[in-house]
């Protein structure tokens, strides 16, 4: 930060031959301006301006260094029209990864909106059900579903998800209804990702370890199995909420649901959001 401290001073005097100008232009005292330049000066152990009475003159070195200073300044500010180029009309490549079906159902149709509003863009989707590393794999921006786990990384939640436990009626008919969460051990649980299903008792939450025939990564695949009665399953409402409106699934063990989990779009927290990324974020918010 020291070495910005006196530059816009210095380039104010330089370009106004005046310190009473040079404040004039930067909204602050005379005296802060000299008070700021006399540092610079001594910062850099060399004088800068011939100060009189009637006139302030660049010296040989000062010349020298408003140049340098000014093709800088004159950086920052081609940088700033940039990113407000980028704001009217944003570019550019977006590496982002999703869920498989959820990505594939709700995040990439968003996604291809977005495209189409904006032809400059490109998007590279990694769709997997890993948890990618976003900084080692290169990714702007990751969507993550339920609870997070890695607090190093920004978060904006999107939307919320509810977990419906279910089951068909031709299961029920055949095997009961369970009632409380100690009831499934008793049944065939049609397990996903984790051998664990997470529930409210008595106001806290609890994680119920089960156990049936069918374990299988796939949402899609489980949903399917539910329906047709091999076992009892628990999925997010986007999978089985259809199920559920035609009665091919029954809700279960409802006084134990838990409360909505977040749906998030994660970046790295060392890594502020460029215009772009902020832009489908939005969208992503928005739409989903």
């Amino acid at each position: 930060m020291m070495q910005w401290e006196g530059i816009f001073e210095f380039v104010a005097v330089a370009e106004t031959d005046s310190f009473t100008a040079a404040g004039k232009r930067l909204s602050i005292s005379t005296a802060q301006v000299s008070r700021q330049v006399s540092q610079l000066e001594n910062r850099l152990n060399t004088k800068l301006f011939y100060r009189t009475t009637r006139k302030v003159s660049l010296t040989e070195e000062g010349s020298v260094y408003y140049q340098h200073c000014r093709q800088v300044l004159d950086s920052l500010d081609e940088a700033e029209r940039a990113i407000s180029s980028l704001k009217d009309k944003p570019q550019g490549l977006i590496r982002m990864t999703a869920p498989v079906t959820y990505g594939e159902n709700f995040v990439m149709p968003v996604v291809i909106d977005f495209m189409q509003q904006y032809r400059d863009i490109e998007v590279v989707c990694e769709l997997t059900n890993r948890q990618l590393d976003l900084v080692e794999g290169g990714f702007d921006l990751a969507i993550r579903l339920g609870r997070l786990s890695n607090s190093s990384m920004m978060a904006k939640r999107l939307t919320n998800r509810s977990q419906y436990v279910c089951a068909a009626p031709s299961y029920i008919a055949q095997f009961g209804t369970p009632y409380t969460l100690s009831e499934l051990s008793q049944h065939n649980c049609l397990i996903g990702s984790q051998s664990h299903w997470n529930f409210i008792d008595q106001g806290k939450s609890k994680a119920v370890k089960v156990h049936g025939s069918l374990s299988c990564s796939s949402g899609l695949s489980l949903l399917s199995a539910a329906i047709k009665g091999l076992g009892i399953v628990q999925l997010p409402g986007y999978y089985v909420n259809d199920a559920i409106e035609s009665g091919q699934l029954v809700v279960l063990l409802a006084p134990y649901q838990q409360p909505k989990e977040g749906i998030w779009a994660l970046y790295p927290h060392n890594r502020h959001l460029s215009p772009k990324v902020r832009l489908l974020v939005d969208k992503l918010a928005q739409e989903l």
